[in-house]
C-alpha cells in the first residue's frame, strides 16, 4: 500500500505514535509519505519506503494567522495526485481530518477517491474538541471520515458522548516497539544520579497543566521523607518553572533534577524505579507503557485510558486525580521492598508485551484493507 500519514511533528503523544507506525509500516514493505510542516521528531531515519513531505505555511502579510488547514488540503490534494497514494491516516481530529475532508473532496474533481482514517488521540476530543467553536467542525470531520480509531476504550466512549458520531470506531491502542524501549544496561549513569544507591522515580510529559506535574513533586516530597531517593523530571512546558519553585520551597532540590527535553528516554527509563503519571486527563497514557516497557512501574491517576493500561496492584497503583496522600503511599509501598519492587518490574514488563509494535501492526494494516475494500464498493 501507499499510505499518507498527516500528523503534528513535534513530542506529543499522538506525533509520535503516527510516526512509530509509520516507520514500522515502511518497514513492513509499505510505501509511507509523511505530510506535515516540519520532520517529525521522531522520524530519525529514511529508507526506501519511507518518504517527507513538508507542508510550507505561508507569510503572506494580509494573514494574522495563517491558513494552515488550506495549506495542507492543497498539500494533500498534490501528495496524493503525484505520489498516487491508495489511503491516507490522519492523526489528531483538528485540523487533519477536517483538511483531508477538503482534500478529498478537490480530489474528487480530478477523478481521484482517496480513503481517510482519521485516529482519535484525546485532547482533540477531551478538550479541544468539546469547544464550541471546533464542535462542529469535528464532529462532521469524524463522520466524513471512511475510518475511525481511538486508542483507547475510554476515548471511544467520550467522543461518543460529546459528539454526535455515526461512524463505528475501532478501539486500537497504542504500542511500543521493544526493541527501543527495554531495559538497558546504564550502571555509570544510575551511580551518577544516586551515588548511595537511591530509588530513582522518573515522570515525563510537556508539563502541561492535564499533567499535573506539581503533584509529582508533592508526591516525591513525601517519598523522600521516608526514603533516599531522587526524582528526573524529563520534558519542557509552561509548568516546568512552578515545580522548579515548588522544590526549592519543600527543600527538596538537590534531589530532583530538570533534565529537559530528551531523544533517548528509553536511557533515562532504564535507571529508573518508578513512574510516576498523576495527569488530570489521559486517553491512554504512552509515557506509561514506554516505561513499563523499560520494566518501571507505574504510579498514575486513574482517569481516561489509565486504567486500560496500569493495572492496579500489578504494574503499579491507581489513584483518584489529585490524592498526593495515597500516590505517595502507594510508591513507598513498592519501593521500600527490594523484593516487592522486583516483582512489580517484571509485571510491568510482561504487561508491555501485550502492546508489542509487532501485535499492532497487522491490527492497523487489516483496518486499511477493510476501509480500501469498503471502498472500492
Amino acid at each position: 500500500m501507499k499510505i499518507g500519514i498527516v500528523c503534528y511533528p513535534t513530542f506529543g503523544g499522538s506525533g509520535v505514535v503516527a510516526t512509530e507506525l509509520g516507520k514500522a509500516l515502511a518497514g513492513n514493505g509499505h510505501q509511507v509519505h509523511f505530510i506535515t510542516y516540519s520532520q517529525p521528531a521522531r522520524l530519525d531515519f529514511f529508507s526506501e519506503n519511507l518518504y517527507y513531505h513538508e507542508v510550507s505555511v505561508s507569510n503572506y502579510p494580509l494573514f494574522d494567522h495563517s491558513p494552515y488547514e488550506a495549506v495542507l488540503a492543497s498539500k494533500l490534494v498534490d501528495v496524493v495526485r503525484f505520489e498516487k497514494l491508495d489511503i491516507l491516516h490522519v492523526h489528531y481530529a483538528i485540523p487533519h481530518a477536517s483538511a483531508a475532508f477538503m482534500a478529498k473532496q478537490i480530489l474528487a474533481t480530478y477523478g481521484i477517491h482517496i480513503p481517510v482514517v482519521t485516529t482519535l488521540h484525546g485532547t482533540d476530543i477531551t478538550l479541544i474538541g468539546k469547544d464550541v467553536t471546533f464542535k462542529p467542525v469535528v464532529t462532521f470531520s469524524i463522520n466524513q471520515s471512511d475510518g475511525v480509531t481511538a486508542v483507547s476504550d475510554d476515548l471511544r466512549k467520550a467522543t461518543y458522548e460529546h459528539f454526535d458520531i455515526h461512524k463505528q470506531i475501532k478501539v486500537i491502542p497504542n504500542f511500543i516497539d521493544l526493541n527501543r524501549f527495554s531495559l538497558k544496561k546504564k550502571d555509570h549513569f544510575k551511580k551518577a544520579i544516586a551515588p548511595n544507591d537511591e530509588v530513582i522515580l522518573v515522570h515525563t510529559s510537556n508539563f502541561r497543566k492535564v499533567k499535573r506535574a506539581t503533584d509529582v513533586v508533592k508526591v516525591f516530597k513525601k517519598v523522600n521523607d521516608v526514603l533516599p531517593s531522587k526524582l528526573l523530571m524529563v520534558g519542557d512546558g509552561p509548568d516546568r518553572s512552578n515545580c522548579e519553585q515548588l522544590s526549592r520551597e519543600l527543600e527538596i532540590g538537590n534531589d530532583v533534577r530538570f533534565l529537559g527535553k530528551q531523544e533517548a528516554i528509553e536511557e533515562i527509563l532504564s535507571v529508573a524505579d518508578l513512574f510516576l503519571m498523576p495527569s488530570h486527563s489521559e486517553s491512554f497514557g504512552l509515557a506509561a507503557l514506554e516505561a513499563m516497557a523499560c520494566k518501571v512501574p507505574v504510579i498514575s491517576s486513574n482517569t481516561g485510558g489509565l486504567p486500560e493500561l496500569n493495572v492496579n496492584g500489578v504494574t503499579g497503583f491507581l489513584s483518584d486525580v489529585g490524592d498526593v496522600e495515597e500516590m505517595a503511599k502507594n510508591a513507598i509501598y513498592i519501593l521500600e521492598d527490594r523484593e516487592r519492587l522486583s516483582q512489580f518490574k517484571e509485571n510491568a514488563l510482561a504487561h508491555a508485551k501485550n502492546f508489542e509494535l509487532s501485535k499492532i501492526l497487522p491490527i492497523y494494516e487489516e483496518y486499511y484493507r477493510e476501509v480500501l475494500e469498503a471502498n472500492l464498493v
